[in-house]
């Protein structure tokens, strides 16, 4: 990573924290309904956190593309609502039940009011977006929802088998890498910007979004459960396999790939323990690999903002690649 950000640089949320209220205060006005079951699976999702960094990104893009505080506002709150509906799906989907260390909210409710949960988060998200009346915005998002919406479809289709990393790739693209490549550019389309600026931004938010999935991999292999606040392997026990598993299985004997196909097969760690999976992976390389290609991708991310010249919003969006790849959880 490049180590000449300027002091602006070394905390990339200090300059939005303001607008980060904001967005929350936001959050807070649009996951209201006319339903106490939305409300409350609402309300529980924001108050077990998160990172922001979307809105973080979308706000800063906005700062650094002269978008007005109102409409970058806005946009931040709508690409973490798509992000709340994205993860309350995923989760009824893989019957996970924690999410942040707290009970999932399918877990809570039920999936039947988790899944028109999301619904709803996701049709308020369009409904804010609408007031923005800008055509480009929402063909950013539709698109965005529509490629999300496939890569579930897509990871449905490769549960429980063995993939190639390129599959993977192509589903890391569509379920977390539209979502940060969409963010980044809607505050700059929104504000009029030129094609040739928003496609860099969205040049950075796609690398960024893929190094934040990346090392999302690789926690599920090397954090604990109580800092990731969710169950370590979990992936595997779904029956998916991320790069870790992926070039572990490349590098591994037939008897050893045998263990990992099994595990696919049970949906769990009934045959093969999951310390001796972990064992497997450890010894492979092949966490090594998937760490520096994370850090390959948070290279380009920054390579792409570093085009932009020097400013505080150029190089708190600079330091968002770092922070993504040092983070534990």
């Amino acid at each position: 990573m490049n180590p000449t950000l300027s002091e602006a640089g070394l905390d990339a949320l200090a300059l939005v924290r303001e607008e980060l209220d904001q967005v929350e205060a936001a959050l807070r006005d649009g996951a209201t309904a006319g339903s106490a079951a939305v409300d409350a699976i609402g309300r529980h999702l924001q108050q077990s956190g998160g990172k922001r960094v979307r809105a973080a990104m979308v706000l800063l893009t906005g700062r650094l593309t002269g978008c007005p505080a109102p409409t970058r506002i806005r946009l931040a709150a709508i690409v973490e609502m798509i992000h709340a509906a994205t993860l309350i799906h995923d989760d009824v989907i893989d019957e996970a039940p924690t999410r942040r260390g707290q009970p999932s909210a399918n877990a809570r409710w039920g999936n039947q009011r988790s899944v028109l949960a999301g619904d709803w988060l996701y049709m308020q998200s369009f409904r804010l977006a609408l007031e923005e009346r800008h055509f480009g915005v929402l063909d950013a998002l539709i698109s965005l929802t529509q490629a999300m919406v496939e890569g579930e479809l897509l990871q449905l289709e490769m549960q429980g088998r063995v993939v190639a990393p390129a599959e993977h790739l192509d589903l890391m693209e569509r379920k977390t890498a539209r979502l940060f490549a969409v963010g980044a550019q809607l505050a700059p389309l929104a504000a009029g910007r030129p094609e040739a600026e928003c496609q860099r931004l969205e040049r950075f938010g796609r690398h960024l979004g893929l190094a934040f999935q990346m090392v999302d991999d690789l926690l599920d292999f090397t954090a604990s459960e109580a800092v990731l606040g969710k169950p370590v392997g979990g992936d595997l026990r779904e029956g998916k396999m991320t790069l870790p598993a992926i070039y572990a299985y490349q590098a591994a004997p037939a008897a050893d790939r045998r263990r990992f196909e099994q595990v696919l097969e049970d949906r769990g760690y009934v045959s093969v323990p999951w310390p001796a999976v972990q064992s497997l992976v450890q010894a492979s390389g092949a966490l090594e690999r998937a760490r520096r290609e994370s850090r390959e991708q948070a290279d380009r991310a920054l390579a792409a903002m570093l085009e932009f010249p020097p400013s505080p919003w150029r190089d708190a969006l600079a330091r968002l690649p770092e922070l993504v790849v040092a983070r534990s959880h």
